[in-house]
């Protein structure tokens, strides 16, 4: 009798209710095999994999039109887990209604308000109907069909129309293209890696925090040690300090495998830098 182990599907929490955007990143990063569980609050989802209720963790790290999601920078920090992979995820809202809702029958609209935000364009051409904010993007398919509303219909994901047997009643009416947000894959450090979906991407992405003193020049010469070396930052974002009124954490991605000797020696220059450098993951970009 053999005694290889079953592999089992990896279960992965995230913020909203199935069909939610974050949903469709997790299916991007671990395959249509995962097995999702949605939470209400992003610190759900980060207390979900810290009690080993799930194995790995999909949360929203920035969009190209609204910035970095604060909350999930600030959540990083304070859990001990480690970024493993990154997916982009461009967002396409559709007007979705339960099956033989017409669009002339549309009165309400409902979606998250930054859905709505994200489309008025489609309101300024459409006045007659009314806008309704709502909790979550999916979360909104979920009610107008459970509710069997016949004169409203949700903005969300396709996916969302799909898990709830919903019909898309028009495709794609945000109102810039290049609205994509940023996911990151969390693990805990004690997990051991696992075969992700997409296995073809290409080059290394380093996250990290740290801080400085609040002098003239720290963090110049914080960066420096990356300038020195022809080290490519393509992102920073400081938030405050908490407890320490008017300093600055840092957090920065930079091109590069801290596999790589230079990318070593970078952060053993800003070590002796910083007051507190952390390292959150290394990942294909």
């Amino acid at each position: 009798m053999s005694t290889r182990k079953k592999q089992t599907s990896p279960r992965a929490a995230f913020q909203g209710e199935p069909g939610a955007f974050s949903h469709q990143a997790a299916l991007d990063l671990l395959g249509p095999a995962v097995v999702v569980q949605p939470c209400t609050r992003f610190e759900d989802v980060f207390v979900a994999l810290r009690d080993g209720q799930v194995d790995a963790a999909v949360i929203p790290i920035e969009n190209t039109l609204h910035g970095s999601v604060h909350e999930n920078y600030d959540h990083l920090l304070h859990f001990d887990f480690r970024i493993v992979a990154e997916t982009n995820v461009r967002i396409v809202h559709n007007l979705i209604a339960r099956p033989g809702v017409r669009f002339k029958d549309v009165k309400h609209v409902f979606s998250h308000p930054v859905a709505i935000n994200q489309c008025l364009d489609f309101f300024a051409a459409n006045p007659q109907i009314q806008r309704e904010p709502f909790y979550d993007t999916a979360g909104s398919v979920k009610m107008v069909v459970a509710e069997g509303l016949r004169d409203a219909a949700a903005i969300a994901s396709a996916v969302s129309a799909e898990i709830y047997g919903a019909k898309i009643l028009k495709r794609s009416i945000e109102d810039d293209r290049q609205n994509i947000t940023r996911f990151f894959l969390l693990r805990r450090p004690d997990q051991p890696a696992f075969v992700l979906a997409d296995q073809a991407k290409k080059g290394w992405k380093t996250s990290l925090v740290f801080t400085v003193r609040n002098i003239p020049g720290s963090l110049f010469r914080a960066l420096s040690a990356f300038a020195l070396r022809d080290i490519s930052i393509i992102k920073i974002e400081s938030r405050p300090l908490r407890g320490r009124p008017w300093e600055y954490l840092f957090y920065l991605d930079l091109i590069g495998s801290t596999a790589e000797q230079r990318v070593q020696r970078a952060l053993a220059h800003l070590q002796e830098l910083a007051d507190m450098l952390r390292v959150l993951g290394c990942y294909r970009a």
